[in-house]
This record gives structure tokens, sequence and C-alpha cells, in this order.
């Protein structure tokens, strides 16, 4: 293969890893935050199910801000997300030129939104709850960082050759 053909198929790759990325972020994080958004506000009218209201009974979040009010507020919090994702795809920042602002400040919002789950799940001294928000914690980090990595962060050769050879 020559010099010419390897470089046509790193590009190719790059390209198509570039995209599918993209997808999957947009995907995952904005269907996971609207249903998770749509679920606390729309379907339950923004009444925490029973089984909240029985395991936050008698913590910090059973006087302020009050179960129901901290249900509304990760409620909101994400759609705030899923609202970023929207914006950021109408901004057309899932082009390869274009800088990838919004979808940070929406993944940014969503270390917001397990940090507050995560504290509530402390509360309530559900330790396997607060494990399971540090691995999505740290998976939406994940998602950060390779979102920082892409075009136009770094070359359009992100992914076959590293800065160092552009």
């Amino acid at each position: 293969m020559s010099a010419s053909d390897r470089a046509k198929h790193a590009s190719l790759i790059d390209q198509a890893t570039y995209w599918l990325t993209l997808v999957a972020v947009y995907f995952l994080v904005g269907v996971l935050f609207f249903y998770s958004g749509k679920a606390k506000l729309i379907t339950e009218h923004g009444t925490a199910p029973a089984a909240l209201h029985k395991q936050f009974a008698g913590t910090f979040l059973d006087t302020f801000p009050g179960i129901n009010t901290s249900w509304v507020i990760i409620g909101v919090l994400e759609f705030g997300v899923c609202a970023l994702m929207i914006l950021s795809i109408l901004r057309g920042e899932f082009l390869p030129d274009r800088a990838k602002s919004l979808l940070l400040v929406g993944l940014s919002l969503a270390f917001l939104v397990f940090a507050a789950l995560s504290f509530g799940q402390t509360s309530a001294g559900n330790n396997a709850g607060t494990a399971s928000l540090y691995a999505y914690f740290g998976a939406t980090g994940v998602i950060f960082l390779i979102v920082r990595r892409l075009p136009p962060a770094s070359p359009a050769s992100w992914l076959s050759h590293g800065p160092a050879e552009e």
C-alpha cells in the first residue's frame, strides 16, 4: 500500500470514527437525560415516587428543599442537559471545524446532575447508589475528554496520527 493510499485509508477511519463518536455522544447523553427529565417532570408530574419519600425520610433533603422540590430540580437540570445537546446540534457543533462549547457545557451540567444525585444517595446512606453514580460521573468524564480530543481541538487525523506527526 502506497503512502497516499495509507493516508486516504487513515482519513476515512478518522472521519468514520469522528462521526460515529459524535452520534453516539449526542444520542446516549441526549436520550438518557431527556427520558430522565421527562419521567420526573411530565410522567410523574414533579412528584417523587413513594419509595424515594421513604428512602429520604428524615434526611436533609426531607426538610430542605424537600423531596418533591429536589425531584423537580433534578428533572429541570436533566432537561437542561438535553436542551444543551439539542442547541449544540442546532449550532452545528457536530461539524469537525466547529468548537464543541455547548456540548462540553452540557456534559459539565451532567457532571453536576450526577454529583447532586450522589449527594442525595449519600445522605440517605445508599452507598451502592452512590458508587453507581460515581461510575456514571466517571464515564461522563471519559466522554468529556474524548470530545475535547475531537477536531477542531485536534487535527483532522485525530485518531490515526498523533499531533506530533502533523
